[in-house]
């Protein structure tokens, strides 16, 4: 049974920073258990409210549903003191393979991906997102982003329907919508600001409800991240903007250079705090030995 209802696991969620831990591997790509075990023991130190286990930056997309389920698995065992919230996605009867895996796992939530490849109506996704309701009493947070795109009403009839949906995240920058389902639902549900890099909009998307979003800098500027975070929420202005003219935009041009370097750039930033946590898995790759350097450069900046 998890140690959170849907309500609590909702409070817990929007209370704070949340965390989207890498995945490990070793030389050959495989699971790095004792890797992935020492950098939850790490974060744990620092304060997160909530661990998003195999997310999107946890390459979610490339690991098979028997290393999601170890993952989560590994999770619950090595942190206790904030809600470990499990993933599923691909199609409806995986996904819903995947929430009772989480379940077996001891996971507090369900954080619902896009469906796999398909374009589909407003009433295909409200369908997705309910058999996944349906077949969990944990708390569900679903991902607006790429195929997975809702409007007010689709949400409004999950909402109505399924006191465990409790939380949007958003990965497109849909203003009018963020705006609608805050206006309309209040704290009925946690927002998340869920667009890669979230720092860089954290602080007009507390306007709009959303009082946290997802962290990958976390995994190696815990502190740093734990500090900008607090800044947003005290409406620090000068220091928020501070902070991203010298550090988050310099990432950022560093990030862009390639498609899918928003994961290889966490997991390189792991390598320049000489905590490594192995290579991103195909179908990303790595950055270059040269930004590598520049990365190197600008985190000891702040770490």
């Amino acid at each position: 049974m998890s140690r959170y209802s849907p309500t609590e696991l909702r409070d817990a969620l929007g209370s704070g920073l949340l965390s989207f831990p890498v995945t490990h591997t070793d030389a050959d790509l495989a699971l790095d258990e004792k890797g992935l075990r020492e950098h939850l023991r790490y974060l744990r130190e620092y304060d997160a409210t909530g661990l998003f286990a195999a997310g999107g930056t946890g390459e979610f997309f490339a690991l098979t549903p028997a290393e999601v389920e170890r993952v989560v698995k590994i999770s619950t065992e090595e942190v206790t003191e904030v809600p470990v919230v499990g993933p599923a996605g691909y199609g409806t009867g995986i996904a819903v393979e995947m929430v009772q895996a989480a379940d077996r796992s001891g996971a507090d939530g369900i954080f619902l991906l896009p469906p796999y490849l398909t374009e589909m109506t407003q009433e295909g996704l409200y369908q997705h997102v309910a058999r996944v309701c349906s077949a969990t009493d944990l708390g569900v947070v679903v991902y607006h982003r790429a195929n997975a795109k809702f409007v007010a009403s689709t949400v409004t009839r999950l909402v109505a329907q399924f006191p465990n949906f409790i939380g949007f995240k958003d990965g497109i920058g849909d203003i009018d919508l963020m705006a609608n389902l805050y206006a309309t639902h209040g704290e009925r549900l946690v927002y998340v600001g869920g667009l890669p890099t979230a720092e860089t909009y954290a602080l007009p998307y507390l306007e709009l409800g959303a009082t946290t979003y997802s962290s990958a800098i976390y995994n190696f500027a815990p502190q740093w991240a734990g500090e900008f975070y607090r800044s947003v929420r005290a409406r620090d202005r000068d220091d928020v903007y501070r902070r991203l003219r010298e550090f988050v935009f310099p990432y950022l041009e560093i990030r862009n250079r390639q498609a899918g370097y928003a994961v290889s750039i966490v997991k390189a930033g792991l390598q320049a705090v000489g905590r490594p946590a192995g290579s991103v898995r195909p179908p990303l790759v790595d950055l270059t030995a040269e930004e590598l350097s520049d990365l190197t450069d600008l985190v000891k900046k702040v770490v």
